[in-house]
């Protein structure tokens, strides 16, 4: 009987993390660093770049790349705001990972942010960073 139970228990935290509802208030932000960095993070990655122009044209490419990617879609934002969250679930459970791509106004610069990161654990096992240097390359940036 405790065999059931623990069964099922597995099967109802499969279900949540599959159907659990995403919050674009939660996910459709920039990462906390400064200037140019790219940089693992505890359960994600940040690349940022320095860009010219308003930076329209390099999301328009990391989109195209993006959402060609399996099991993506978009979450919050748009091109024309500047900034743009993708969902990623992973094959065989559902983990999501959130992505944001943004332009972010320094003054005199502008940088191209890619910020992947995980919902649910601590460490994503370099997944994020893989994917995203996988799309910057694709994407030519």
């Amino acid at each position: 009987m405790l065999t059931w139970i623990v069964i099922g228990l597995f099967v109802l935290l499969l279900v949540y993390i599959r159907l659990a509802p995403s919050d674009p208030q939660r996910w459709h932000r920039q990462a906390a660093v400064k200037g140019v960095e790219t940089r693992q993070l505890k359960g994600g990655y940040v690349w940022r770049k320095e860009i010219a122009g308003d930076g329209a044209g390099q999301m328009e490419a990391m989109e195209k790349v993006i959402l060609a990617t399996p099991r993506t879609q978009k979450l919050a934002g748009s091109i024309e705001e500047g900034q743009v969250t993708y969902v990623t679930r992973s094959l065989a459970f559902g983990f999501p990972d959130y992505t944001t791509v943004s332009v972010i106004d320094a003054g005199a610069n502008k940088h191209l942010e890619v910020y992947g990161r995980l919902r649910f654990g601590r460490s994503d096992f370099g997944v994020n960073a893989k994917r995203i240097k996988g799309w910057i390359a694709a994407a030519q940036l």
